[in-house]
């Protein structure tokens, strides 16, 4: 066994991510069987010795059979009344499954605010805490009904990563109708007459290379580009995770020897590093030159006035912004000390040349992350 896989199977916190088709089905909507032998193996892995917590998607694919409808919805209002629906018959159905072993569930409904805004983020964090500490299963999921396009964190695959950095744990499961990334689609046979190969680690983008991702099925917003994406965002917070078939969960749970692995960075992100790399949302930009550039991407200084040659979009003193160089890219993101407003008046000038309430760094080393 690879050091990841010995890692994941040892993990003593893991964050279980259960994708749609492993739960509903869009014609009879949940399948409490699945359902069933899937809190199973979350058990037999609780059993060992780990703390859970399951993030579980399903809510709208539970809502569709009940409400008569013939396909997931794509309008946000039916999409919303739909997760209304299935977010209760989700939650008690987790609840009735756990019951045959004496747990208690409670579930946990969160929005991209919730894990972008600090406040909001320390809440979910201690929730998740406390639930652990009393003993209950969280089950996490988006909460649909309020979500709108704006706030969504876009799929499940990617609320479970920001989860698994916010709840402290050891490993990330991605549990879904596939199992594991392929260099191409398994279904189908390429010009070639070569199959798609099983990728079963990866270490860094070198393994990546030649990968093609597609999106979601008919009942999730998912697909293998949101579980990579999900899967490298894990990673680089320092979380090694596993992709595998929810059907393969008491495999994965028990042993971690099947699915693919991702390595995680040796080194983990400290909870602020990580909320500005991937959770805060950008309130606006700063354009800097190309010093500047080479400054904060690369030996990580603090951004001064003089290197910068643009901003765009209001913000204020404490907001997150992206720093893009002169093509638009976007190098490094940061909490700025100012508003965009001061920012505008001394952009390009050296720092003697500012008043001395402008004269400390626009954005502070300890608060720039390279992207």
């Amino acid at each position: 066994m690879s050091d990841v896989r010995e890692r994941i199977a040892r993990a003593r916190s893991v964050v279980v991510k259960i994708g749609s088709s492993a739960l509903t089905d869009l014609h009879e909507g949940l399948d409490r069987n699945r359902l069933d032998r899937l809190a199973d193996a979350l058990e037999a892995r609780m059993r060992a010795g780990s703390d859970v917590i399951v993030v579980s998607s399903g809510a709208i694919g539970a809502g569709i059979a009940p409400l008569g409808l013939k396909r997931r919805p794509t309008d946000l209002a039916t999409k919303q009344a739909a997760a209304s629906v299935g977010q209760l018959a989700l939650a008690h159905a987790w609840g009735t499954s756990f019951h045959r072993y004496g747990r208690t569930v409670g579930q946990v409904l969160l929005t991209a605010d919730d894990i972008s805004n600090r406040a909001h983020h320390a809440n979910a964090q201690r929730t998740l805490d406390r639930l652990r500490s009393l003993g209950a299963v969280a089950v996490v999921n988006e909460n649909d009904t309020v979500a709108t396009t704006e706030i969504r964190f876009g799929d499940n695959d990617r609320l479970a990563a920001l989860v698994a950095h916010l709840a402290g744990a050891d490993a990330l499961f991605l549990l879904s109708d596939v199992d594991g990334l392929y260099d191409g689609d398994p279904r189908r046979v390429g010009a070639d007459g070569r199959r798609a190969r099983l990728i079963p680690e990866v270490h860094g983008p070198e393994d990546l290379d030649g990968v093609i991702a597609g999106s979601g099925g008919a009942l999730g917003t998912g697909g293998m580009a949101s579980k990579l994406a999900a899967a490298r965002l894990s990673a680089d917070a320092g979380v090694p995770v596993l992709l595998a078939a929810a059907d393969q969960a008491p495999q994965a749970l028990a042993d971690a020897s099947v699915g693919t692995v991702f390595a995680a960075r040796d080194e983990r992100l400290s909870a602020r590093r990580f909320w500005v790399r991937h959770a805060a949302d950008a309130r606006g930009q700063l354009v800097l030159d190309d010093g500047a550039v080479a400054a904060v991407a690369r030996r990580r200084r603090s951004l001064l006035a003089a290197g910068i040659v643009g901003v765009n979009g209001r913000f204020y003193g404490g907001d997150v912004v992206e720093l893009v160089d002169l093509t638009g890219a976007v190098r490094a993101r940061g909490v700025v000390a100012y508003d965009s407003d001061d920012i505008a008046l001394a952009v390009g000038r050296s720092t003697r040349d500012l008043p001395s309430e402008l004269r400390r760094p626009v954005i502070h080393a300890d608060d720039l992350v390279a992207t």
